[in-house]
């Protein structure tokens, strides 16, 4: 009986709605499978990885690794134009300009990568990484080596990622999530294979953290090129400068407010290893990732919104946008009532996830449960003015945000430790919440005018 109403319900959930919201359930349920996948062994990797090498060096990792991947931010908007320019074309069914949008960005892509490679390995001859990481000066060399191969590696995977955009604009974000879960999959194998096998050393972790995603990345790009989205396979003739117009004229923006995001979320591992040693970075990285579920969780959901919205905004739909908008706020509630039980229970799961090694302060992990719900509430309105393109606002309170971040995040980190470093991105994350709220309710009522409607 109750096997029968549970299969009713699951064909009645999946078989109700218009083709777009069918869409959306599809890549949400596919997406938990994978993705809950990936949340595993993210968590399963961090004491492998502590007892592989000490929690001093995984501090200096992930410090090393933060600062490295600031520069995935320099696509120039690339990315994140080609996500709405694709999305805009295969609505309208226009194959060329698709293929066309798809191989220019792959080119440029590529030049970039090189460029910065080039300029990274000129420059690493005069860096004194155990400075810039707050490490130990004998770890200089090692650092040096380790740096210049992770960016390395950085730069391969800059261009190969770019199927998870082309997967994004054709509302196919399950491909996206197997992608990343078979990723994580392979590099715990080979971790879990090296500490069995090898002294502990970074340089290893590197490769095994860095080869793992590329070689995924690279299979897929081969089979989903060849099969279900051939029409779209990169070509560099169709690969035209004219073209980048178009997708930077939006992408340049998101390169703008990415460059804000930087300060605004990824500077906390560097703020910590400067105020407290790389001894800080381990205990906030463990909370983060433990309340990063919840971002996960989050994203699965939210992540096909994006195309959805681009799609429904440019057929004129704004009573399904409102309708989705309705959901996920309800499930935005959903979200903090779970990191308020995930809070509760932190000091438990901390001590079977990675027992006395490390030390969780309480205080650090409500912070990040309220940090991680706030960001989740705003992500549902960034998505929509995203899927628009109506960007300034989050670019102007972005970028005012991520230079506020630095300066108050050192203030509150030398009065309160990490737990200071992330009130004041929690701080700031309030704030720009509100802002993007009004926005949103302004572009959805058509009273949007200035800097609101652009």
């Amino acid at each position: 009986m109750i096997y029968s109403k549970a299969s009713n319900y699951i064909k009645a959930f999946f078989g109700q709605g218009d083709a777009r919201t069918l869409i959306v359930k599809k890549n949400v349920a596919l997406s938990f499978l994978f993705k809950g996948g990936s949340i595993l062994i993210s968590l399963v990797l961090v004491p492998l990885t502590i007892n592989y090498i000490s929690p001093i060096q995984y501090g200096i990792w992930l410090t090393l690794s933060s600062l490295i991947g600031w520069f995935g931010f320099f696509d120039i908007g690339l990315g994140n134009g080609l996500r709405n320019k694709l999305s805009e074309a295969i609505s309208k069914g226009d194959t060329f300009l698709a293929k066309s949008y798809v191989s220019t960005t792959y080119a440029f892509m590529c030049i970039i990568s090189l460029c910065l490679l080039v300029t990274f390995f000129i420059a690493n001859f005069f860096l004194d990484w155990s400075k810039i990481l707050n490490a130990p000066s004998s770890m200089v060399s090692e650092l040096s080596v380790v740096a210049l191969v992770f960016f390395l590696l950085f730069s391969i995977q800059f261009v190969v990622q770019l199927i998870n955009i082309v997967c994004f604009a054709n509302q196919n974000t399950m491909m996206t999530s197997l992608i990343g879960f078979l990723g994580s999959l392979l590099g715990l194998t080979i971790i879990y294979i090296l500490t069995r096998t090898v002294e502990g050393r970074l340089l290893y972790l590197c490769l095994a953290i860095g080869v793992t995603p590329i070689l995924i990345y690279i299979i897929f790009s081969l089979v989903l090129f060849n099969t279900t989205y051939k029409e779209f396979a990169p070509n560099f003739r169709f690969a035209k400068a004219k073209y980048v117009k178009d997708i930077i004229g939006l992408g340049f923006k998101f390169f703008i407010i990415q460059l804000g995001l930087i300060f605004f979320y990824n500077a906390d591992n560097i703020i910590i290893a400067q105020t407290m040693g790389p001894t800080g970075v381990t205990p906030y990285n463990i909370a983060y990732k433990y309340f990063t579920v919840i971002t996960m969780i989050s994203g699965i959901i939210m992540t096909p919104l994006w195309p959805a919205f681009t799609q429904a905004n440019i057929k004129g739909d704004t009573v399904w946008i409102k309708k989705m908008i309705k959901k996920m706020q309800k499930i935005c509630l959903f979200v903090f009532l779970l990191s308020m039980v995930m809070l509760v229970v932190s000091p438990i799961v901390y001590n079977l996830w990675i027992g006395d090694k490390v030390h969780i302060p309480w205080m650090l992990s409500l912070v990040l449960a309220i940090y991680t719900s706030l960001n989740t509430y705003r992500t549902v309105y960034c998505y929509y003015a995203n899927a628009v393109g109506k960007i300034n606002v989050q670019l102007i309170i972005v970028l005012t945000a991520g230079v506020l971040n630095i300066p108050l995040g050192i203030f509150l980190g030398k009065l309160y430790g990490a737990v200071g470093v992330i009130l004041a991105t929690t701080i700031l994350c309030f704030i720009c919440g509100i802002i993007e709220i009004i926005q949103y309710r302004k572009l959805i009522s058509y009273t949007a005018k200035g800097i609101w409607n652009k």
